[in-house]
């Protein structure tokens, strides 16, 4: 199988992208220019290639990586006051359904260790999450839906390719931003898609 020619009738929009981690891990750094260690966050059903991608993307970023995983909500604060402290520590939330579901939850915790931490999609961010980067869901709702129109019409799923995202999106919470007194720089805010104050 290949994302060109899945075959059977099987296609789709593919969300994960393994290389975004260390494009996020970048982005927390040029926000966070003090960060040395970045904590892994996820849970404990990640599957386990995820954990590997983001520890070789901290290695290319040039963090040291700490996994923390959590089995639900109940455990978020337990599992962030095991992180190590100093100032020099940030967050990498991996995408996950789960973390997903409970995104407010995670927000909150991380604001109450106040931690600058990059998250999968807006979402977060607009529960008050410092940043985020990742594929615009709108774009792959709009695509989606082009593909529905297309099956509907007697297109062959197996005829169709699964595609991989091409519109990405940072968004920045400025406010967060302030009550961890971090200064994000300009030219991170002059890319950014979208700056909440």
């Amino acid at each position: 199988m290949s994302l060109g020619r899945p075959g059977a009738n099987l296609t789709g929009i593919a969300v994960r992208a393994s290389d975004l981690d260390a494009k996020r891990l970048q982005l927390l750094r040029e926000g966070y220019p003090k960060m040395s260690r970045v904590v892994v966050f996820t849970n404990v059903l990640q599957p386990p290639e995820y954990i590997k991608e983001a520890e070789g993307a901290a290695r290319a970023v040039g963090v040291q990586a700490q996994i923390a995983r959590t089995r639900g909500p109940e455990d978020f604060d337990t599992v962030l006051r095991g992180v190590p402290g100093g100032g020099d520590t940030g967050i990498l939330v991996l995408p996950s359904p789960f973390l997903r579901q409970h995104r407010k939850a995670l927000v909150d915790a991380v604001a109450r260790r106040r931690l600058p931490a990059m998250y999968e999609d807006r979402e977060f961010v607009v529960a008050g999450g410092l940043m985020s980067y990742g594929p615009s869901l709108e774009d792959l709702n709009r695509r989606a839906a082009v593909y529905i129109d297309k099956i509907l019409k007697s297109a062959t799923p197996a005829d169709l390719p699964i595609e991989q995202p091409t519109k990405f999106e940072l968004v920045v919470n400025r406010k967060t931003a302030k009550a961890l007194g971090l200064t994000i720089p300009s030219t991170l805010l002059f890319r950014a898609d979208r700056v909440i104050e």
